[in-house]
């Protein structure tokens, strides 16, 4: 495990020696990596994710951990430093039993010089890591006051004392296990004459058709030196001869750009990305920017203030979900997996991730698929959900943190929004110490979050700042939970407060960044970490694969509101993730029926950290549920909708066009008959001006015949298409008959299978389950009775010759298999 390399930059990626601070355990361990992965492979430890071995691997992060490895310099004159970054958490770095650095922030970038500590031939670097429990518990005892976390979320103490994810420490959807160790880079690099610090760019006078871009470089040398320094952009490229002095120097050059192509998000237009470079003797710095101008637009109107982008001049409505890590253990995901996960968010017409504030700060090429792709990026700063600490090494430390991730991230095209926090406000009235003395915790987060927002202001001067997560505006700590006049809104009272999916209909969002409804992740991800006698939601296993109090109670409760009780486990599954996608469902369409008092939902959430019950569309792996088969559909560009009316007298049909042209929306009306007989009502058309919404048609509830369900099928001039049903009152009201399902399997070109799925009845939600991971090209769809619909199934991996996959069918009157 050592590197011989005869080169200004010797990296330390690879494998490691892992020791327990006691002796007692010794593994190999893969830098980037965290301990747990390398505990498992080799066997000290079982899955975590296995069952109830949550339970059993609390140990690790109780214990003292380093890792250990040498390599070798030849030449060890001149100046040398590492470059560390997502190291996780408290540790202390030596080189040749030397301390170089003291780190306690996960989100920082280090660079410690270690000339001194370096010795020509063999030389021992080791990472020494402190547990995370104690540290916490050690820097609680040292605050002037106690300083309050959320209990139900964090199991494992004193989170919000460290510069750490806090979702690491639990929460409502994520194990409890407190990981460890090193994400990112690290690397040994000689300083020779200087290297580069940060690499800016900020877009300056967008208008009469050219833009000036100006490319901001910071070198760091530790001597006087002349440096040339290339700018390369689309082409061009320049050269200067710079003098620097010790310290950071500052070279700034402007590119002008006539005709710039434009970037925009995700169904807007183009994602037009330039290729910009720097390169100084020993370094070369590449990225891609776009070109775009965004706007928050926050001015007063009669309802309040609105809150709404503007890219390139026109207003977009954000369609999007929030984004948790990939994984709970950083080892057990990669880019194509994540690849995966925001591809399928933009096949599911999203425009718009929200980065959440419990989690990490990613990686850059993370950001550079979101400008790839056009999806939009709300970047919330690490906070979630606790209070923290305001003394004058905590803000110290954070306003490092700020003022890097800022620099480093702030030229993708991708983020429209820097927000201070997640829930932070709220939480000053969740804790007995903060209702007792709110004066006192108001202060110390008004420190934090000013903190925050200074470091933000300096890093970069066009940055969009929002203070909080849910906030009604600028110093305003009002209850954005439920007043829905300004700012962005969490709307957890169908879910939280357990009130009918209705209820979402009782308000109007100027932008709601989380609003959720949980489900089980599916039955084959289930299998995953359950035994077959575990399949029940009352089982200790299930159980601990939920983390949110009452939550099995709750999918229950309501499963038992809206239809009739499943038969078995596999039923109990399907049905939740219907009801799902319902629940969300019914809160996307009207909100979008309010364009442009609402130009904004973004659900909770869109993948899973492990194989668990949530509110994530993704299961844990990337399969999709039925959710987000479903927001495919209710994310589309151009959709109809059902609203009815508070009474439930009227429904009203909505259409909304989130396009810059206008389309013609035809509309076709039916009654669907519980024999799955198609009754004509009526056929309309109607023109959707550009960026609106309105109502195409209204109809009588009573137009609907009793025992009938609302159908509908639509298309539009640009080629958009859809259908739906709606039902007064519930579905288990209805008195659904045996649907006649019937699914034949047959393997087509690229190996991929094609499934003919045909009803002799009426099938509600007809879902296909593969007992191999793959993608469906359509599922929890509607067949009416004599319909065949034709499904492409694309397995993840290849299958064997002659092999077909099985495949299991989930209405909501029964379920069936196929060979």
């Amino acid at each position: 495990m050592a590197s011989h390399i005869d080169t200004p930059t010797i990296d330390l990626s690879g494998e490691w020696r892992l020791s327990s601070g006691d002796g007692e355990h010794s593994a190999t361990m893969v830098l980037p990596g965290d301990v747990h992965s390398a505990l498992q492979a080799a066997k000290i430890i079982p899955d975590p994710y296995w069952g109830r071995n949550e339970e059993a691997v609390q140990w690790v992060a109780e214990r003292e951990w380093s890792v250990e490895r040498s390599f070798f310099v030849d030449h060890a004159e001149g100046s040398w430093y590492l470059d560390i970054d997502y190291l996780d958490t408290v540790a202390v770095v030596f080189v040749n039993d030397v301390p170089v650095l003291s780190a306690d922030n996960c989100f920082r970038r280090y660079r410690p010089d270690v000339s001194k500590a370096i010795e020509p031939g063999e030389n021992r670097i080791r990472i020494h890591f402190h547990s995370s429990i104690a540290a916490g518990a050690e820097r609680q005892a040292r605050q002037p006051f106690y300083i309050p976390y959320q209990k139900a979320n964090s199991p494992i103490p004193n989170g919000n004392m460290l510069r750490k994810p806090q979702c690491h420490f639990g929460w409502d959807w994520n194990i409890a296990i407190a990981p460890l160790g090193l994400y990112g880079r690290i690397a040994l690099n000689k300083l020779d004459p200087a290297r580069i610090e940060h690499f800016e760019t900020e877009q300056v006078h967008h208008e009469n058709g050219s833009v000036d871009i100006h490319v901001t470089l910071t070198l760091f040398s530790t001597d006087p030196a002349v440096v040339p320094v290339h700018f390369e952009f689309d082409g061009e490229r320049v050269r200067l001869d710079c003098g620097i002095a010790a310290g950071e120097t500052k070279i700034t050059h402007v590119f002008h750009v006539d005709s710039p192509r434009l970037w925009w998000p995700a169904g807007s237009g183009e994602q037009a990305l330039y290729a910009l470079s720097v390169d100084i003797p020993g370094e070369t710095f590449t990225r891609q920017i776009g070109l775009r101008t965004i706007e928050l637009l926050t001015d007063p109107d009669e309802a309040g203030s609105r809150f709404a982008f503007r890219v390139n001049g026109r207003e977009i409505f954000c369609r999007g979900a929030n984004w948790i890590p990939a994984d709970a253990l950083y080892s057990r995901t990669d880019r194509v997996k994540t690849k995966d996960l925001l591809n399928s968010a933009v096949e599911a017409n999203m425009n718009m991730i929200r980065i959440w504030g419990g989690g990490f700060y990613e990686a850059d090429w993370f950001y550079d698929l979101c400008d790839r792709l056009g999806l939009m990026v709300w970047q919330d700063f690490m906070f979630a959900c606790n209070l923290y600490p305001c003394s004058e090494d905590f803000l110290s430390n954070v306003a490092d943190e700020v003022d890097y991730q800022v620099r480093r991230l702030s030229s993708h095209p991708s983020i429209a929004l820097w927000c201070g926090d997640n829930e932070l406000v709220g939480a000053l009235t969740w804790f007995p110490e903060s209702v007792e003395n709110r004066d006192r915790y108001l202060v110390a987060y008004d420190r934090l979050n000013r903190t925050i927002e200074q470091g933000v202001k300096k890093a970069y001067q066009q940055a969009i700042w929002w203070p909080s997560s849910p906030a009604s505006g600028y110093l305003d700590y009002g209850d954005a939970w439920h007043a829905d006049g300004s700012g962005d809104m969490h709307y957890w009272s169908v879910w939280h407060e357990n009130k009918s999916f209705d209820n979402y209909r009782s308000v109007k969002p100027r932008f709601c960044s989380e609003f959720g409804f949980q489900s089980y992740t599916s039955l084959p991800v289930i299998r995953q970490f359950a035994e077959e006698a575990d399949l029940n939601i009352a089982s200790p296993v299930i159980e601990l694969h939920q983390k949110n109090a009452g939550g099995n109670e709750r999918i229950a409760g309501t499963m038992f509101r809206y239809f009739r009780f499943p038969i078995d486990f596999a039923k109990f599954v399907y049905l939740s993730q219907i009801q799902q996608g319902l629940a969300i469902r019914t809160a996307v369409d009207y909100w979008r029926s309010l364009k442009p008092h609402c130009m904004g939902t973004l659900y909770w959430q869109l993948n899973d950290t492990w194989p668990v019950a949530s509110w994530s569309s993704l299961d844990y792996g990337g399969g999709w549920k039925a959710m987000h088969y479903m927001a495919r559909r209710f994310f589309q560009p151009v959709n109809v909708a059902a609203i009815p009316s508070a009474d439930g007298t009227r429904i009203a049909l909505s259409m909304v066009n989130d396009t810059a042209d206008p389309v013609e929306i035809d509309l076709t009306l039916f009654a669907l008959t519980l024999a799955g007989e198609r009754i004509p009502l009526q056929s309309t058309s109607g023109t959707c001006a550009p960026d609106r919404a309105g109502t195409l048609v209204e109809i009588d509830a009573t137009d609907v015949p009793i025992d009938s369900l609302l159908g509908w099928s639509f298309t539009a001039s640009n080629g958009m298409a859809g259908e739906g049903h709606h039902v007064t009152g519930t579905y288990k009201a209805l008195d659904l008959q045996p649907s006649g399902l019937d699914v034949s399997v047959s393997e087509i070109a690229g190996g991929s299978f094609e499934i003919d799925v045909s009803a002799r009845g009426l099938a509600l939600f007809v879902m296909l389950e593969a007992d191999v991971a793959g993608r469906f090209s359509d599922n929890a769809f509607d067949l009416h009775g004599g319909q065949t619909r034709r499904i492409v199934f694309k397995p993840s991996a290849p299958l064997a010759a002659g092999s077909l996959p099985r495949i299991t069918v989930y209405d909501l009157h029964g379920s069936q298999s196929a060979g």
